[in-house]
């Protein structure tokens, strides 16, 4: 995490700094995978709309909004950069506020002060069951010599499977693609009179929050309402869609959060590994495809979008079990032996191999 920081103050000062575009690339290029390592849910869904507000109230006129420069000399817009340093430096100072998990500690054979940690979580004396088991599940972890082969094993196919399938839906359920509706923003935030801010506006608002019934909805306004007379969007139905679009940002940091929950300790570095790299990939499909599928669709596209949230809802619902309140070192005993379909992926001799392991037996 403090790297991670560093590394952002260093590519926000170059953005900031830059003489042309290639140092605003560069710049750019230089922040790290700060939603994949970072950011937790919340965070993710209520930090992006507070990026805005610098734009909002410094950058230079919007072509779109025709709107004049807010700071004379044209260096708002360095300014708005700029303050992109703020929560990088909140990040680089608070990585020497946390503190190291209990894993993290007895993998590192600070046996004591990880006991120490744990103690303190779950704040009672009596934790030794809890710490011995995750004393075995580090051995465990420690005893795979191949990770990338191992999480291709068959006992690993829930896990596998379930967070590849996270990061498909994700894009394809079009939670980077929601952004599309900035292009009839404006148009609704006149209509709910913001005037000339309206695309400003729109993107502090569609920002802040992220299913099937939001994309529906704005396809059906949009494709009976609004089709080529954007005058035709009565004030009601603009407001309808704006709250539709924010409903739609709820549930996609989901699919950050969920892999590093499931994966045992001896894979979960692969398995987070393997659903970034699929996650990038299915950005890049659906940034390639997205305009020719709005040409070709229209509104259509947001139907497109519900019915894959229809299928991710299916998956979840009869494949995703519930993990709350199981430890990561129990989910394969708790949670997919008892799974209808994922305990036949568990054999029997890989747990007693596994239980041989852990008491040197």
């Amino acid at each position: 995490m403090f790297i991670a920081g560093f590394i952002f103050i260093a590519g926000v000062a170059f953005c900031a700094a830059a003489q042309n575009l290639a140092m605003l690339i560069f710049g750019g290029a230089s922040f790290p995978f700060r939603d994949r390592t970072i950011k937790n849910t919340l965070s993710i869904g209520y930090t992006v709309p507070a990026e805005y507000y610098p734009w909002h109230s410094l950058s230079q006129s919007c072509q779109l909004c025709h709107q004049q420069d807010r700071i004379k000399g044209g260096w708002g817009w360095r300014l708005s950069l700029g303050l992109g340093g703020l929560p990088a430096l909140l990040l680089t100072l608070g990585a020497f506020l946390v503190v190291d998990t209990p894993n993290s500690l007895i993998e590192r054979g600070h046996l004591e002060e990880g006991k120490s940690v744990l103690r303190k979580i779950r704040g009672i004396d009596n934790i030794e069951p809890e710490f011995l088991e995750l004393l075995d599940a580090s051995r465990v972890a420690k005893e795979v010599k191949h990770p990338f082969r191992n999480i291709l094993k068959r006992r690993n196919r829930s896990q596998l499977v379930i967070s590849i399938a996270l990061q498909v839906f994700q894009q394809f359920t079009g939670i980077n693609v929601i952004s599309l509706i900035m292009f009839y923003a404006p148009i609704l935030f006149n209509t709910l009179g913001f005037k000339n801010d309206a695309s400003l506006y729109s993107a502090v608002i569609t920002g802040a929050i992220n299913m099937f019934l939001s994309h529906v909805v704005i396809a059906v306004v949009m494709g009976i309402k609004m089709k080529d007379h954007p005058e035709e969007l009565s004030k009601g139905y603009a407001v309808l869609v704006v709250v539709m679009v924010c409903i739609c940002m709820v549930m996609g940091p989901l699919g950050w959060f969920i892999p590093s929950e499931i994966f045992p300790l001896e894979t979960r570095s692969v398995g987070q590994g393997l659903s970034v790299c699929v996650n990038f990939l299915f950005t890049f499909v659906i940034g390639q495809a997205v305009f020719s599928m709005l040409c070709l669709f229209r509104f259509g596209i947001f139907f497109f979008f519900s019915g894959w949230i229809l299928i991710m809802s299916t998956f979840v619902l009869f494949l995703f079990p519930e993990t709350k309140n199981v430890p990561i070192e129990e989910i394969a005993e708790r949670v997919w032996k008892q799974h209808w379909l994922w305990k036949r992926f568990i054999d029997e001799d890989d747990c007693v191999k596994e239980e041989k392991v852990v008491t040197g037996n």
